[in-house]
């Protein structure tokens, strides 16, 4: 049978990882099985926050349209509740940046909930 060597496959494949190691600290940029390893949490901690990413901005438009709608004189909860019954369809992301940056038009919706 022939003898197959994999040196330069296995060196292709290595090289290919340290390469997304670039720029991490210590032994873990230079030395395969660090690397490695550490690849493996960056990854998974980079796919975890991606989603988490989502649910912390979710948070933070809410905690802005609170804030707006309380200076108007009405609860996040009603401003909802409001929206909803008169099929105003705007995301929080989208109240958010209203409340933020152009209030007036804010809080002619509110006005609007109000009624």
């Amino acid at each position: 049978m022939v003898r197959v060597k994999r040196g330069k496959a296995a060196r292709k494949r290595r090289k290919r990882l340290l390469k997304y190691a670039k720029g991490f600290r210590w032994g873990r940029k230079a030395k395969y099985r660090a690397a490695k390893e550490a690849l493996l949490h960056a990854w998974k901690y980079a796919y975890r926050d991606r989603r988490a990413k989502k649910r912390e901005l979710r948070r933070l438009w809410q905690i802005q349209i609170n804030a707006a709608c309380r200076n108007l004189g009405i609860s996040y909860s009603k401003f909802i509740h409001g929206l909803k019954e008169k099929k105003i369809e705007l995301d929080r992301k989208i109240l958010a940046n209203l409340a933020q940056n152009y209030p007036e038009i804010f809080k002619k919706i509110v006005e609007k909930i109000k009624e």
